[in-house]
Parts: structure tokens; C-alpha cells; sequence
């Protein structure tokens, strides 16, 4: 983003039409950096996100965001120090997540309302909060981030794709404690700028990776928190072998979030038992009667 243009937070015709020069990767980039067309999941949910961005960039510029950022009093509520001391205990550290809907499920809730979706995970034991904000393939907005941190004192991570350093500066403004980089959907480069912007503003950062290239990638980053999706972001397909084969090649200097797939008590101790300290869950909570009482089921020691 060296123009001029983009350094005021507009992400200009070129980055949306030329991905690999914009810092994410398509899986069929060629290798003059010009994108295929989109043939996965990803790829589609990375191209509708650089298309709102824009969008959202020109209504709201980078340099106003900044300014605004300067009113911005209240810190981070540390993420991943919440998780970090779960951890140094030996329960389990539970973020908890909360959406509308997904590519792979449809419609999840009829009736959406993150604050008290919020509220019955707080009271349950959950260490943090996940909340969905991307809107096309998820239903998400950033304003459900907001409502439900409002609503509790636990770190809330935006669960969201995050592609440019906009969003990152973003991100603060609407109170998330905590970004999510997916290693799949970015370059080296990209990542480890948005990694070191997200630590200027005291963002923590969970890396997430699917396989062992990603994860390798993940590891020469600078991040504690190294999330292992379960779930194939181009095919949608989840297994929890993906944690199973790839948490016992995570140094013990990290921290392990498995996430996706995980649906019972029996699931966290398995995948406890290869090296995971932490997990994202919200789907089987969401579709239970209670997702409180749900939540409480998975927590308890390691």
C-alpha cells in the first residue's frame, strides 16, 4: 500500500484485481501474481472481503480512523493473557464464538442477540469471546462485536478475514482485544506486517493454519497464539486429525487453539492430549437449547 491513495485507507482497483501484489494468496495465483479465477471457498470469501473494504475504506479513510483512535482511552482487555493463565493452570481455556451462520452450516440462530449470547458464556467459565463480523458468507457486522463486548469484562477476538492493514486499525477502533491471521489467506510479508501493526495498536494476534507448510510459516511469526483450524477453509471438510497431527509440532513456548469440530468434553481431552491448551467452539454451542450449559460442559482440568 505505497500510493498515496491507499496510505489515506482506500484500497484502490489494482489490490482488489491483482491479489498476490496485495499481499494474500490465491491458490491460483500465477506466478506473474495475477489471480485465476476464484475456484474455493476462500478465495471467494477473501475476493468479497477486499470488495468491502473498499467500500468501507472510502466512507471511512485511515487518517479519520487514526484520529479517532487518539480519543480511545480504554485498553485491550488482554486476550491472550487470559488464555495464557487458563493455560499456567491446566483448564481448559475456552473461547467461545458466536455467528449468525457459515458457508459450511447455513443459518445457525433464528433469533440472534450477542449481548445475551455473550452474557450466558461469560457466566459459564469461557476465558474469551469470538464474534463473527464478516457479513456476506457469515452474517456477521462489526457491530455485533461491539454489543456483545459491551455486554461482558472477558477479551474478544474479531473473527473476521483479515486481509489489510485497514482493518487492523479498524479492528481497535470497534474495541476487539484480539485479530485472527489467516496464515492460508496471506502472504509471509502480509502477515508479518499486519502482525506488527496489530502490535503497535496492543492487539494480540491468533495465527491460524490448517497444514504443515501454514504452520511452519506461523511459527517463524512472533505471535504466542497459534490456532490449528480443523476445518479446510477451501473445501469446507473437517477432520480433528488436523490438531491431532500438527499440535505436537508446536514449540512449548506456544499456545495451542484448536478450533472447529469440537463438539464434546471427550473431543477437548482428546485433542488436549496432543498439545492443545485452548479451544474455539461455537457452532454445537449455538445449536444447543442452552449454549451456556453447553459451554460449561467442555470446561474443567487438563
Amino acid at each position: 500500500m505505497a500510493d498515496d491513495t491507499a496510505a489515506e485507507g482506500r484500497v484502490d482497483r489494482l489490490t482488489i484485481e491483482n491479489g498476490a501484489d496485495a499481499g494474500f494468496r490465491l491458490a491460483g495465483t500465477a506466478p506473474s501474481g495475477v489471480p485465476a479465477t476464484p475456484q474455493d471457498v476462500l478465495e471467494r470469501i477473501c475476493a468479497q472481503t477486499l470488495g468491502e473494504v473498499a467500500r468501507r475504506s472510502a466512507a471511512l479513510p485511515l487518517k479519520e480512523i487514526k484520529a479517532r483512535l487518539k480519543d480511545l482511552h480504554e485498553a485491550p482487555r488482554g486476550f491472550g493473557h487470559a488464555l495464557k493463565l487458563k493455560t499456567a493452570e491446566r483448564q481448559v481455556g475456552l473461547i467461545a464464538e458466536m455467528k449468525k451462520s457459515s458457508p459450511s452450516a447455513g443459518p445457525i440462530l433464528a433469533s440472534y442477540d450477542p449481548a445475551a449470547i455473550a452474557r450466558l458464556y461469560e457466566q459459564a467459565g469461557a476465558a474469551c469471546l469470538s464474534v463473527l463480523t464478516e457479513g456476506p458468507s457469515f452474517g456477521g457486522h462489526v457491530a455485533d462485536l461491539q454489543i456483545a463486548r459491551a455486554a461482558v469484562s472477558l477479551p474478544v477476538l474479531r473473527k473476521d478475514f483479515i486481509l489489510e492493514p485497514w482493518q487492523v486499525y479498524e479492528s481497535r477502533l470497534i474495541g476487539a482485544d484480539c485479530i485472527l491471521l489467516i496464515m492460508a489467506a496471506l502472504t509471509d510479508e502480509r502477515a508479518e506486517e499486519l502482525l506488527s501493526m496489530a502490535r503497535s495498536l496492543d492487539l494480540d494476534v491468533l495465527v491460524e493454519v490448517h497444514d504443515e507448510p501454514e504452520l511452519d510459516r506461523a511459527l517463524g511469526l512472533n505471535t504466542a497464539l497459534i490456532g490449528i483450524n480443523n476445518r479446510n477453509l477451501k473445501t469446507l471438510k473437517t477432520e480433528l486429525g488436523t490438531t491431532l497431527s500438527l499440535a505436537p509440532r508446536v514449540p512449548p513456548d506456544r499456545i495451542v487453539v484448536a478450533e472447529s469440530g469440537i463438539r464434546s468434553r471427550e473431543d477437548v481431552l482428546r485433542l488436549a492430549g496432543a498439545g492443545a491448551s485452548c479451544f474455539l467452539v461455537g457452532e454445537s454451542l449455538l445449536r444447543q437449547a442452552d449454549p451456556g450449559e453447553a459451554c460449561a460442559s467442555l470446561l474443567g482440568p487438563l
